[in-house]
């Protein structure tokens, strides 16, 4: 898993911010570009890489639903632009919610901050039943069974993130 040996931290699927922070600001440090300006071009072109490699792992970690794509992804569970189908209990609990939110938009009524409560409890139920597998996930003891679930529950914030944009 290459961002994390990168950042030297365990593999997670919630990352700690504290050490996050910390592990990034030492890599910047080292490998900042202008520590190398006097270098060779090839040695310049490396470090740029490297830091541009930081970058990217950074704002992934910084993600918590990047990161567990990021894992999803590393693992081969979860490929890029893949459909998967979710619940058809989810989707229509989702269909609902999209028409409240409709006619809550289309109305310019007091429901709005009801589906956005709405939106939050759909949130928080969907991630209950894997909270502690995010949480306290360990590289070689969590199952594939368990990250097919976090995959399941990928999925369906991603569609909820869809609803509270059109919420905005």
């Amino acid at each position: 898993m290459y961002y994390f040996e990168l950042f030297e931290i365990p593999v997670a699927l919630k990352v700690d911010a504290s050490v996050l922070a910390k592990k990034y600001f030492e890599l910047q440090k080292k490998f900042h570009p202008d520590y190398y300006s006097n270098s060779s071009d090839a040695v310049q072109a490396e470090i740029l890489e490297k830091a541009a490699q930081i970058n990217k792992a950074f704002k992934t970690f910084k993600n918590p639903d990047e990161t567990i794509k990021y894992v999803l992804m590393q693992k081969g569970l979860l490929e890029e632009e893949e459909k998967y189908q979710l619940p058809s209990d989810f989707l229509m609990e989702m269909m609902d919610l999209n028409e409240q939110l409709a006619d809550a938009a289309f109305e310019e009524t007091e429901n709005i901050p009801a589906v956005k409560t709405s939106l939050e409890n759909a949130e928080k139920e969907i991630y209950q039943p894997v909270q502690a597998i995010i949480e306290n996930y360990k590289e070689g003891i969590t199952t594939e069974a368990a990250l097919l679930q976090v995959k399941e529950y990928y999925y369906k914030k991603k569609y909820l993130n869809r609803l509270k944009e059109q919420l905005k």
